[in-house]
């Protein structure tokens, strides 16, 4: 039998904090006159009650966990947290329903960005910064949680970076205060280089902390309908640099802010994300030259497509324009940006670009075996071997990840969607990028007229694409529960 008090007793302190962090834009409410603050202290209150008592009831001396823990921590705070998160939009503006309270909690802590509601621009100050805040959270945890936790579950290949990952095998709760305290430092460091930055380009002060949480975070969340639609010009580049951040390694981060820029420079996965973030965007912005004259000058073009390629290969879903007046070439290419990601370690989406790397060299080698049956292939990742272990993880992992977009699109088309309308909000949902295209969607691009089982069904997804699938699914196997 799993002692669950290990387990239970860190996502109740968690739970506290998620209430402990209400009282922020309860505070916003409060000094605009907004009576809505009210809403956001009972919120607070009842939260961090409920974590309290949580934490209290598994009160113990806990200095492990076990592969066991380690899954249900992870997948249970999850599926939690949302609860909690969508409170506010429940009980205050806008006052949704169950379903889509926990849609848009469950698109904030998975950093997806896709919005359940209406309408946006005539919210409250204080909801959108819970959605921001929402955003935050979910970044910094998934960040600690691909350092600390998936390494040692093994979970798509992510063993290979035990040993970068401070080593944390056998001690994952001590170590993992030190390593949360480092990422925790760095991430607010680069939320604040971010925030300053909207500031001096033009933005006003609620306006940057929001846009800065979304980016930092590569979720997405904007407090305006058009999105980044609304901040035009430089505040495009400096919102690409950003979420190009926020999107590679943040050991890579922590070993830059320390003066050794030497492993940035050498990260294999940093040079081919930079290299096909430039291949995607040179194909698009030609296209959209030579035949879609129409769209504007040259500056306005490479400006659009690459604030809007970034966004979608980083998993943060920010738009600021229609991409499908595009043409069928330029979003063909952003859904395979997408589904490509960024890279482990980060705060970035879906398969992530590690993975590719190693399937692309498994296929390589395959196809060398082929014409030399007996030769000896050795795989190898910045020169460290890859482990069959690695590559049976990565493979399963790819099988996994597109068995399952493929079940999404199959039932979101069930519930009643558009084919179009299927295959993009699969898309953004499993691979945890935002925006959804078809007929349904609202001219802010939410999916607030999707009916229930389809809004379901992107939730389950989201958390499913967040944790990367298998640190969900294992939780399915009647041995897993054996111990």
């Amino acid at each position: 039998m799993i002692d669950l008090r290990p387990v239970a007793h860190p996502i109740g302190k968690i739970i506290v904090t998620l209430g402990v962090s209400m009282l922020a834009p309860m505070l916003v409410d409060w000094w605009h006159g907004d009576p809505h603050w009210v809403v956001f202290l009972q919120c607070a209150a009842l939260t961090a009650v409920a974590g309290t008592l949580v934490s209290v009831a598994t009160w113990g001396e806990y200095r492990s966990l076990s592969i066991q823990q380690a899954f249900l921590l992870t997948s249970g705070l999850w599926a939690v947290l949302p609860v909690f998160g969508a409170l506010p939009f429940m009980l205050g503006q806008p006052g949704a329903p169950f379903v889509d309270a926990y849609f848009e909690a469950m698109s904030g802590v998975t950093t997806t960005g896709t919005t359940a509601f209406p309408e946006l621009d005539g919210l409250p100050r204080g909801t959108h910064l819970w959605r921001a805040i929402l955003h935050w959270i979910g970044g910094l945890g998934i960040v600690v949680v691909a350092m600390v936790f998936l390494p040692i579950m093994k979970v798509g290949g992510m063993q290979f970076f035990r040993s970068e990952g401070f080593d944390t095998l056998g001690k994952i709760m001590p170590r993992a205060g030190e390593i949360a305290a480092e990422m925790t430092r760095i991430y607010i460091m680069l939320t604040a280089f971010c925030t300053v930055t909207y500031l001096l380009l033009g933005m006003n002060g609620f306006d940057a902390i929001v846009q800065a949480f979304g980016t930092v975070s590569t979720g997405g969340f904007s407090n305006y309908d058009a999105s980044f639609g609304a901040f035009l010009g430089p505040l495009e580049w400096a919102a690409s640099f950003f979420m190009i951040l926020a999107s590679i390694p943040f050991i890579r981060l922590v070993q830059g802010m320390r003066g050794d820029l030497t492993p940035f420079w050498q990260d294999l996965q940093i040079r081919a994300y930079l290299r096909w973030i430039v291949y995607a965007c040179a194909i698009i912005i030609a296209y959209r030259v030579i035949f879609l004259q129409h769209q504007g000058n040259i500056i306005d073009i490479t400006r659009e497509t690459v604030f809007n390629t970034v966004s979608t290969f980083s998993g943060t879903g920010f738009f600021s324009t229609d991409v499908m007046t595009w043409g069928h070439l330029p979003l063909a290419i952003l859904i395979i940006c997408g589904l490509i990601g960024g890279c482990t370690g980060s705060t970035a989406c879906s398969v992530k670009v590690f993975r590719y790397l190693v399937l692309f060299q498994a296929v390589r080698a395959q196809l060398r075996r082929m014409h030399s049956p007996h030769r000896v292939y050795a795989l190898r990742y910045e020169g460290r071997p890859l482990d069959q272990d690695v590559i049976d993880s990565v493979m399963a992992f790819f099988t996994l990840f597109m068995l399952t977009f493929g079940l999404l699109i199959v039932g979101l088309s069930l519930a009643g969607l558009h084919p179009r309308t299927a295959l993009t909000g699969a898309w953004t949902a499993i691979a945890n990028i935002g925006p959804v295209w078809g007929p349904e969607i609202t001219a802010n691009g939410s999916v607030a007229e999707f009916p229930d089982a389809a809004k379901w069904l992107m939730t389950l997804g989201m958390y499913l694409g967040r944790l990367e699938l298998v640190s969900v699914l294992v939780l399915l196997l009647p041995r897993f529960w054996r111990g």
